[in-house]
């Protein structure tokens, strides 16, 4: 990845520019020259694991393509999370370095670092603590990336990645860049997000392409701090190509564009992933003017596994496999893969033979992937009946007024949810009018008949959402128990309000 890298930087015409920050435009050959610059000052330090806390900024970038040139293990720690989970990823991954733009923020957790200097390139802080007081951590073989999921638990696994993988993701995202005619992507998604930092950083890089780092939106995105008026502006500000967005900020483009607001008209390509999209939602934003194209991936795939393309595009699927993936879905219909897939976990001494994504799916007869859910989150009704929730949410969500929709019925004879609504002020009424729409839709076994309506959104900074906006059940089960429990003795669409 390191050698592909430098080699397409290298390749860039005189002056083109391949990042964009708040500090303005760094051309392909002054990144260069500063990640050589810091990758020397890296290897000079001693560190052999190191952390990277930081904003979405050209620091972030230098460093991480530094790390990469030293072959020094590289832990992107994402901004969303808290003291128990950056220290469970340090002391994990036994990390004995950080470099952050907040050395406060660790020093704090007291895990025995101390400021050592800071990086004369980047700015960033160079924190450090002794290794030889650490427990030894294997990782495997070749692991020059570990990426930590979205944390649905307080001690996510962390996912060891090679060269070789984020490579052959990058290549097959790139190539798509290159038919496409991409030439400027802008970084909504955190760094620390592999599927930014692989399938928008890496591969707008081999691309040619010029990355703007979205700062501020990246930012808010990254500590739960979004308004609806923030996302519209940087895009309008970035006048970008492409992005890659989860549902969530795909929901929020469609209701701006509602409310009069028109995408740039350089737009090409919207990929949107993280979670089920349901397809009237891509209606919706094809209708606004917003090129979206569904793709499925994992971190334990290095990211990006299928996506629809322009001309090669199937409504309510995910798309085909790209040319780096190779899936199978079993007897059972879960998703498998095997090829380019992680070296193992934190811990593992040898790599898995394949991945079994715990997802449920199916492939047509002309290759595209349909995903219906996560295994684990399939609820079996009293009567016998098997359904994902988020088939059922997607739709919901596919309501202007309804902004998150987290779907129960486990042993029960019909199904309720826990709904936020788009924005504040929506009335009651016109909520239990979108679920009747949303409902409509539906099979009649796969309709809610009771909700609650919340004041405030679910988010992950209470628990109850994962960074990628994906609900975070068992916790908002223990939170609403009493009320969904309620709910299966009130008239259908009762409008309690917490």
């Amino acid at each position: 990845m390191s050698k592909l890298l430098t080699r397409s930087l290298a390749g860039y015409p005189p002056g083109a520019i391949a990042i964009v920050d708040a500090a303005g435009p760094l051309d392909a050959a002054g990144l260069l020259a500063r990640a050589t610059l810091e990758a020397r000052w890296i290897a000079t330090s001693g560190c052999v694991r190191t952390g990277l806390l930081a904003d979405n900024t050209r620091a972030w970038a230098i460093a991480d393509l530094a790390l990469l040139g030293t072959a020094r293990v590289n832990i992107p720690l994402p901004q969303h999370f808290g003291p128990r989970q950056l220290e469970h990823a340090l002391d994990s991954t036994a990390a004995d370095a950080v470099l952050t733009d907040d050395p406060q923020r660790l020093l704090a957790l007291g895990l025995g670092f101390v400021l050592r200097e800071r990086s004369p390139c980047t700015g960033l802080a160079l924190l450090m603590r002794d290794s030889r007081r650490l427990a030894p951590v294997p990782l495997p073989p070749g692991t020059i990336k570990v990426t930590y999921t979205s944390g649905s638990t307080a001690e996510p696994r962390g996912i060891c990645l090679t060269q070789d993988t984020l490579a052959a993701v990058a290549r097959s995202i790139a190539d798509v860049g290159r038919h496409l005619g991409l030439r400027r992507h802008l970084c909504l998604l955190p760094l620390a997000t592999l599927l930014e930092n692989v399938a928008g950083l890496y591969a707008g890089w081999l691309a040619g392409t010029c990355c703007d780092l979205g700062t501020r939106a990246a930012g808010a995105i990254a500590r739960g701090a979004l308004t609806p008026a923030t996302l519209p502006a940087e895009i309008d500000r970035a006048a970008p190509e492409s992005m890659i967005l989860v549902p969530e900020l795909l929901r929020l483009l469609v209701g701006a564009a509602t409310n009069g607001w028109r995408p740039p008209a350089a737009m090409k390509f919207i990929a949107v992933g993280g979670a089920r999209v349901a397809p009237d939602l891509v209606d919706q934003a094809a209708a606004a003017g917003l090129p979206v194209f569904e793709g499925y991936g994992l971190s334990e795939c290095g990211s990006v596994l299928t996506l629809n393309l322009p001309g090669a595009s199937r409504r309510g699927t995910v798309g085909r496999p790209l040319p780096h993936a190779r899936l199978r879905v079993d007897a059972h219909g879960e998703i498998h893969v095997t090829g380019h897939i992680m070296a193992g976990h934190v811990g593992d001494a040898s790599p898995p033979a394949e991945v079994a994504t715990g997802d449920l799916g199916e492939l047509d007869d002309e290759g595209y992937l349909r995903v219906s859910g996560r295994i684990k989150n399939l609820l079996i009704t009293s009567l016998g009946r098997n359904l994902s929730p988020e088939w059922i949410e997607s739709e919901l969500c596919a309501e202007p007024t309804i902004g998150q929709a987290v779907v129960f019925g486990e042993a029960r004879d019909r199904l309720v949810a826990i709904l936020a609504p788009a924005h504040p002020g929506v009335p009651a009424m016109a909520v239990a009018a979108a679920v009747q729409r949303a409902n409509q839709r539906l099979p009649a076994y796969a309709r809610v008949t009771h909700h609650h309506l919340l004041r405030e959104p679910l988010t992950a900074a209470a628990g109850l959402l994962t960074a990628n906006g994906r609900p975070r059940r068992e916790h908002i089960l223990a939170r609403y128990g009493r009320i969904i429990d309620q709910l299966y003795l009130e008239n259908p669409h009762a409008h309690l309000t917490a």
